[in-house]
């Protein structure tokens, strides 16, 4: 294997990987939002927090395209072996986004007879929150491949383990979503925000606690890459931040901050996130296809970099454009609709 071959797929995983965090924390606290929209009764209630997210929502999910097309195009053989295994949470994942992004535009044109759209926006939120759950599950938990292709049923990823990971990723998503509304609301929405973010963390935490004993148990290479020496001491701080990050977003909530809870739950994701990442380099489709395995030909993957190195400034400055823009909070009565 020559340097350039080693090297590429190293990229390669580095792009997608970041995208895929990207898109875990952008459209995480607006999916949350959705999750926690059937608590929130009031109209004006439920205006504000759809306003709130109004000028980000759609240009969060280009991280989802970022990360399904770089892993179709840098590592083919990983996206034919991990589509069809997980074909049907990924579909009905796609569908609720579809029925979550239409109900975002609608239900302001349906007004005053919107139900149905409130519903549709609630729903498709937790549903396509719980399916990148269970993608994740069924994808941690192992993919069995035969002769470099998928040779399970199509049913194999629903399981205890990849439905704990569902259901964590819909807590963790509904408290990015609170977070964001002490961050960005005013009145009412604030407060209740504030009531509920407590015990989503805590709930948060009962999940991420729950898969990290749950996969070295029942995963040896995990259990070794994690509780063998020296890794012990390296990885260490990955939980013992996790858990101050935690006591902080905690602490803040309740001395009536702002902006730090949504910091460290942000924060939170992410360490979690780079802890499945820790247990699972440099496999691409546990435990068979390594990122060099699965990866295309050397030219495709430079050809793709190449476009990807020019457009990617401008998807970033538009999303610190933005962000910038309608920085501050949204007070009752205000949006953008």
């Amino acid at each position: 294997m020559t340097g350039i071959e080693y090297t590429m797929p190293v990229i390669w995983a580095l792009l997608i990987g970041t995208a895929v965090a990207l898109y875990i924390v952008l459209d995480g606290f607006d999916l949350g939002l959705g999750i926690l929209f059937p608590y929130f009764r009031s109209e004006s209630e439920r205006d504000q927090m759809m306003n709130s997210v109004a000028p980000f929502w759609d240009g969060n999910e280009t991280w989802l395209v970022l990360g399904g097309g770089g892993l179709w195009v840098a590592f083919p053989q990983a996206y034919a072996v991990i589509m069809p295994a997980l074909y049907l949470p990924v579909i009905l994942m796609l569908l609720a986004l579809v029925f979550r992004g239409v109900a975002f535009e609608f239900r302001w044109v349906a007004k005053p007879r919107h139900r149905k759209w409130d519903i549709a926006f609630a729903a498709g939120s937790t549903v396509a929150a719980l399916c990148q759950g269970l993608i994740l599950g069924g994808l941690l938990q192992g993919i069995t491949v035969v002769d470099g292709q998928f040779a399970g049923g199509p049913l194999d990823w629903l399981t205890p383990f990849s439905l704990l990971c569902g259901l964590g990723v819909v807590a963790g998503y509904a408290l990015l979503g609170a977070t964001w509304l002490l961050m960005k609301t005013e009145g009412p929405v604030e407060q209740r925000a504030r009531r509920m973010a407590p015990g989503l963390l805590v709930v948060l935490m009962v999940f991420i606690g729950g898969v990290s004993l749950w996969t070295p148990f029942a995963i040896e290479r995990i259990a070794e890459r994690w509780f063998t020496l020296p890794n012990l001491l390296y990885l260490s701080p990955v939980p013992l931040l996790t858990l101050l990050l935690a006591w902080w977003c905690w602490r803040s909530i309740e001395r009536g901050s702002s902006v730090r809870p949504f910091l460290a739950a942000v924060g939170i994701f992410l360490l979690a996130y780079s802890g499945l990442v820790i247990s699972n380099a440099p496999w691409l489709v546990p435990p068979t296809l390594t990122i060099w395995d699965a990866a295309a030909y050397v030219g495709s993957q430079v050809f793709m970099l190449i476009g990807t190195t020019l457009l990617l400034p401008m998807v970033i400055g538009y999303t610190v454009f933005v962000f910038w823009v309608f920085r501050g909070k949204l007070r009752p009565g205000e949006g953008y609709h």
